[in-house]
């Protein structure tokens, strides 16, 4: 669903994007594909987009997922609602998210409860500062381990 809450990524960031490298570079995970998708202003379009999503990685035969979500508010709508569709279907899923001060979201279901805040200022609000606000290594290698241990316990 996105990078960062803000335009500030640079293209090399995009090009360099940490959550990919980290996830095509382990050898435990086989990564299928990535999905991109928009955030619809009607709540109808934006329910049958998180439907689609699941539909597909379902199709994919995906043991997991990793979501992304870059914004907060109306487009909590559309990151709750996906990573609902995707748990519905027994997908382990973990989300990443600018969190920050705000320190919930608009709405919640009971998949959302591995997400990674990647908010970097010491106030948790975005600042304008590039790279600030948006997902680096770390994040992407605490998702990634968090995902494997809910794949594993689904496995029990």
């Amino acid at each position: 669903m996105g990078i960062g809450p803000s335009t500030k990524e640079t293209s090399l960031h995009h090009f360099r994007d940490p959550l990919l490298n980290i996830v095509s570079a382990d050898t435990d995970v086989d990564l299928l594909g990535i999905i991109i998708v928009g955030t619809p202003q009607d709540n109808s379009e934006k329910h049958f987009v998180g439907k689609r999503v699941a539909q597909w990685t379902e199709a994919m035969g995906a043991d997991g997922a990793i979501i992304s979500c870059d914004g907060w508010g109306n487009s909590d709508i559309d990151f709750a609602n996906t990573i609902m569709e995707i748990g519905k279907r027994n997908i382990p899923i973990v989300g990443l998210s600018f969190i920050g001060v705000q320190g919930k979201f608009v709405v919640t279901n009971r998949y959302m409860d591995t997400i990674v805040d990647f908010n970097k200022s010491d106030n948790g609000i975005e600042t304008e500062v590039v790279g600030e606000n948006n997902i680096n290594e770390l994040d992407a290698k605490k998702a990634l381990a968090l995902l494997k241990l809910k794949m594993r316990q689904k496995i029990k």
